[in-house]
């Protein structure tokens, strides 16, 4: 049963080929250029979408960091475009797996502790000891800040990982009671996976957008000066 389950989740396919993996790119294959398309509700959705992001971003980074905030709506755009498309039956779900989440944070955190160490190490040994800390515990804070500070790629990783799975597994359980459960219960069954699919597709928004805005967080510690 539990091997069936989590089967939902195997990267490899019948064939032996990790085909599954090209929903990471089809997504983008298949969107339109804005050069053929009219303009519609979804594009002016999509712009406003875009306007709030920057700004939000734009309020956390500074007035420094345009490119900055463009890869973190990118990031957005991208995670979001995941865990929608893992929503539809049959298209396997990327962002599940540590393999993409660990992907996208290890390198954008690794690059940014990189940048701060080399070109401002004081800001980044000034965030290691919090203002007003007492003497005598200067020492653990360094050893508490520091832990923090490592585990925050593993951290978003299994967030966006772990909340992603959670829906899936509910869903595929529900499937499968449906399919050994009576007339009776099965309206019901069909209520609860109609619900749950709404549920999941804020969770799919919200943990594209915890990421992204953690990860603006972390980057405006180290990279950009407010102005």
């Amino acid at each position: 049963m539990m091997a069936n389950l989590f089967s939902t989740f195997d990267p490899s396919t019948s064939i032996n080929l990790s085909l599954n993996w090209m929903s990471i790119m089809i997504g983008m294959m298949i969107m339109p250029s804005l050069y053929w398309m009219m303009p519609s509700r979804y594009n002016m959705m999509f712009n406003m979408l875009n306007n709030n992001l920057y700004k939000e971003f734009k309020m956390l980074l500074g007035i420094n960091s345009f490119g900055m905030t463009i890869m973190i709506i990118s990031l957005f755009m991208y995670i979001l475009l995941n865990n929608m498309m893992g929503l539809l039956p049959y298209i396997f779900t990327s962002s599940s797996h540590l393999v993409f989440t660990l992907t996208l944070a290890l390198p954008m955190w690794m690059s940014l502790m990189i940048y701060g160490w080399i070109n401002k190490y004081q800001m980044m040994f000034a965030h290691l000891i919090p203002t007003g800390t007492p003497m005598m515990l200067m020492p653990f804070m360094v050893l508490i800040e520091t832990t923090s500070n490592l585990i925050r790629p593993g951290s978003l990783a299994v967030r966006l990982t772990a909340n992603m799975i959670a829906g899936h597994l509910l869903m595929s359980l529900l499937g499968n009671n449906m399919l050994n459960s009576n007339t009776i219960i099965m309206p019901l069954i069909m209520m609860i996976q109609a619900l749950l699919m709404m549920f999941e597709t804020a969770v799919s928004i919200i943990q594209a957008y915890v990421f992204s805005i953690l990860m603006t967080l972390y980057s405006s510690e180290v990279n950009y000066e407010k102005t």
